[in-house]
């Protein structure tokens, strides 16, 4: 479990560090374009408000007012999909990694250490299949998004590695 934990809080820093690095580094560029040459980001800016559906005359007048309150925030956001003052944060995102994967491990981990030898590899996948149906589903509920298919999603892969790393461990060997 803390191997786990500490193996999904690493991933994710690191994970969650590149993409903020990214992004630093396009406002950088964006910047940098904005600095040589404002007028073609004034006419870059209005031309994606020009996308949205908006008139000629209006997406300029929306563009220089975008720009009077920071070119750089207003072709971010449309632009490049980044609010600048909102940038990925790694460590909060490795913290939650890594309580998400404890809290989620404390279901087979409890499963197996209560079960007897004999059966508790099948107690274990049962606890563990209900307990990855249970998170599929919290997560859809809060993402509003179709219970089913996240649940199955959720079982598919966490079955999937279930067998794998179950199969490596026969093949590897193990001994408690």
């Amino acid at each position: 479990m803390i191997a786990g934990a500490l193996s999904m809080g690493v991933g994710e820093y690191i994970s969650v560090s590149s993409q903020r690095d990214s992004q630093v580094a396009e406002l950088a560029n964006e910047q940098a374009e904005l600095d040589n040459d404002p007028e073609r980001g004034l006419e870059q800016l209005t031309g994606l408000v020009r996308a949205q559906g908006i008139d000629a005359d209006l997406a300029r007048k929306v563009a220089v007012q975008l720009t009077e309150k920071g070119p750089l925030v207003a072709h971010a956001r449309y632009e490049l999909g980044i609010d600048p003052d909102e940038l990925t944060n790694a460590w909060q995102a490795a913290w939650a990694s890594m309580l998400a994967f404890a809290l989620g491990a404390l279901v087979p981990l409890a499963a197996i250490l209560l079960s007897a030898r004999e059966i508790a590899v099948p107690v274990t996948a049962v606890a563990v299949v209900i307990a990855l149906a249970i998170t599929g589903s919290v997560s859809a509920h809060l993402g509003g998004a179709g219970k089913l298919r996240a649940v199955l999603r959720t079982v598919g892969g966490g079955l999937g590695a279930m067998v794998i790393t179950y199969g490596i461990g026969l093949l590897v060997g193990t001994q408690i």
